[in-house]
Parts: C-alpha cells; structure tokens; sequence
C-alpha cells in the first residue's frame, strides 16, 4: 500500500474497496474499476517522480 494515496501497489484500489470487492455489485465494481487507470498512472508518477 502506498501510505501517502493509500492505493495497492499492484491492483491500486484501496484497502476498503479490496476488504468490500466481493460484496460489491457489479456496478460498484465497474466504478472502482474504472478508476483504476489513473491511479496506475499516479503510482507510477510518483515512482519515476
């Protein structure tokens, strides 16, 4: 977990949306999901920073 954004260094999504994932419906899912994409790129960011 990245303690400044609080995303998972591998999937991105944040401790409380890997703990609900499974009783998340489906478009809860969808939104986590397409959030993803820019949290990657803030990850990365933050990396080559």
């Amino acid at each position: 977990m990245d303690a400044e954004t609080g995303f998972c260094l591998g999937c991105a999504r944040t401790l409380d949306e890997i703990t609900r994932w499974s009783g998340m419906s489906a478009e809860e899912q969808i939104t986590v999901l397409s959030l993803l994409p820019d949290r990657h790129e803030i990850l990365i960011e933050k990396k080559v920073g």
